[in-house]
């Protein structure tokens, strides 16, 4: 099954000064899909994340916990980090840290680089800097506080006073790059998407950059520069070399250059980071840059960006312990144009969870199966002579398969999903015009029948693989169900690009019972 063709896809790598909230997992479970369909389509797929473990605000945090940072970090990503990623279901083939020695390593060779190059100097700066964001801050970004803050100049995003620095630093000639960044974006309308993300780094880049302080000399938990160890790498540094320190730069280079380019999944605020300052880093070091960085939009509780000291974060199991991973990520995949942000309310959850996945899927599926039980002994009938209605029906599922695959490409995950869920209309719909319950009142109508039921389920087979992706649990419930693992093979090796081909089920095929795939929950209060 495998086309040879590579797809690295990463996320973010996590700061562990506190636990997961479900933006966090957003990020998460949009690149899972992604991954998971490329795996399925046979492409030579890797998906990356983890956890970023240095700079100033973890080292005060564990202070705070009366921990080292170390001590702190170990503890964050045993106990709430990694799982996350059981509790939504994400097959990442690696999990890198930041302090782990594959890393820390490699970074030091990448400063190197730099420095032998001739693009990292020495210099004094004097800015705001928000230790929420690890990161100096321009007027711009400042904003008047209120409440407590009353009368001072607070982060945007963190809505806490910044703190003046003044240090010697070591610099990256960031400003070198500028023609080269734009010259990339003019190039690669692909390299940056959505299109709003494009432009905002567009018009970013055309003020001009300056050059970016890339050390710190007042606190100590971070990875020393090797030419002076009185300082340590600015963390966003240090966190954005993860992406590759992590498939073998410096150190296994057939793995390097059979993964390398990834395509990135960032939230909107760490765009600049890594649509401005980590190609031009790359590019100082003769490394390719990026295949795309995607900047997807924020969800919003309330109207707000979800933060936990604004006390809007919500914990992923407080959704998965009621609906499950499946309906948590079905839902925050399909009703949030991805890209775009959106709001999460527990109604809107629980009304698509019933509207959508139990009463639509999950009652399709079942009524399926059943008459296929009742009207032929649990055995996939013969189908004779297609009518129009059944052909359509064959065109639907052909097309949501090409749709869903050309959305996947461009990152559109819930236009991917739209696609796949015109195949559960049709066939709901065809099932009520074709009323199987009636034909199966009269002999003469036993073909008819038949076809019919083939039709249903054929359309559930290719449903199931495609859907699987999304909601890895129901739909192997399905497949197995559908008794096909015998002569298909399990749902993981089914070809997704190929889903949409009709008649992969053969008649014959014996089915089982189906529990409820989504069943009714009382919704928390």
């Amino acid at each position: 099954m495998a086309s040879g063709r590579s797809f690295f896809v990463t996320t973010p790598i996590f700061y562990v000064n506190d636990v997961p909230h479900i933006g966090h997992a957003y990020t998460e479970v949009a690149a899972d899909v992604v991954a998971r369909w490329h795996r399925q389509a046979g492409d030579d797929t890797w998906l990356l994340t983890g956890t970023d473990e240095h700079g100033q605000k973890i080292l005060r945090t564990a202070t705070a916990n009366g921990a080292t940072p170390q001590e702190w970090a170990d503890r964050l990503v045993e106990s709430a980090w990694k799982p996350l990623l059981n509790t939504i279901s994400i097959s990442n083939d690696d999990f890198i840290r930041t302090t782990e020695e594959r890393h820390e390593v490699n970074v030091q060779k990448f400063l190197t680089t730099l420095y032998d190059a001739g693009f990292i100097y020495t210099g004094e700066y004097e800015g705001a800097y928000c230790v929420g964001c690890e990161e100096y801050k321009q007027p711009s970004d400042l904003v008047n506080g209120a409440g407590e803050y009353d009368g001072q100049q607070v982060c945007a995003i963190h809505s806490k006073p910044v703190e003046t620095l003044h240090e010697k630093n070591y610099f990256f000639r960031m400003s070198d790059f500028q023609q080269q960044l734009l010259d990339l974006y003019e190039q690669r309308p692909e390299f940056v998407q959505p299109e709003s993300a494009r432009n905002e780094v567009i018009q970013f880049v055309k003020q001009g950059l300056d050059d970016l302080s890339i050390s710190r000399s007042t606190f100590d938990w971070g990875i020393k520069l090797p030419w002076d160890d009185t300082h340590v790498v600015y963390v966003w540094f240090d966190a954005l070399l993860n992406y590759i320190t992590a498939v073998g730069y410096g150190y296994d280079e057939a793995q390097f250059s059979s993964r390398w380019p990834a395509t990135h999944l960032v939230g909107k605020d760490i765009l600049r980071f890594h649509a401005v300052i980590w190609p031009a880093m790359l590019m100082a070091a003769g490394v390719e840059v990026p295949h795309q960085v995607f900047g997807h939009g924020w969800l919003l509780v309330g109207g707000e960006k979800m933060s936990k000291s604004k006390l809007t974060g919500i914990a992923p199991n407080d959704i998965t312990d009621t609906f499950g991973s499946d309906a948590f990520r079905y839902y925050f995949m399909s009703a949030i144009s991805f890209g775009q942000d959106g709001s999460f309310s527990w109604e809107d959850l629980s009304a698509r969870y019933q509207a959508e996945l139990a009463n639509g899927f999950g009652n399709l599926a079942s009524r399926a199966l059943a008459m296929v039980a009742k009207y032929f002994e649990s055995v996939v009938p013969t189908p004779s002579e297609y009518t129009p209605e059944d052909r359509a029906i064959i065109d639907v599922v052909a097309a949501a398969a090409l749709q869903a695959d050309a959305a996947i490409e461009r990152v559109a995950i819930n236009e991917a999903i739209a696609e796949i869920w015109t195949i559960v209309d049709a066939l709901n719909g065809y099932i009520t015009d074709m009323q199987p319950w009636a034909l199966a009142k009269e002999e003469a109508q036993r073909e008819r029948l038949a076809t019919v039921l083939y039709v249903v389920v054929e359309g559930i087979r290719a449903l199931t693989v495609l859907l699987s992706p999304v909601m890895p649990h129901a739909t192997n419930v399905l497949w197995n169900a559908l008794g096909v693992g015998g002569s298909l093979g399990s749902l993981e090796q089914q070809p997704i690009r190929e889903a949409g081909q009709w008649g992969q089920l053969a008649p014959g095929t014996g089915i089982g019972a189906l529990e409820p795939l989504f069943p009714r929950i009382e919704t928390p209060e």
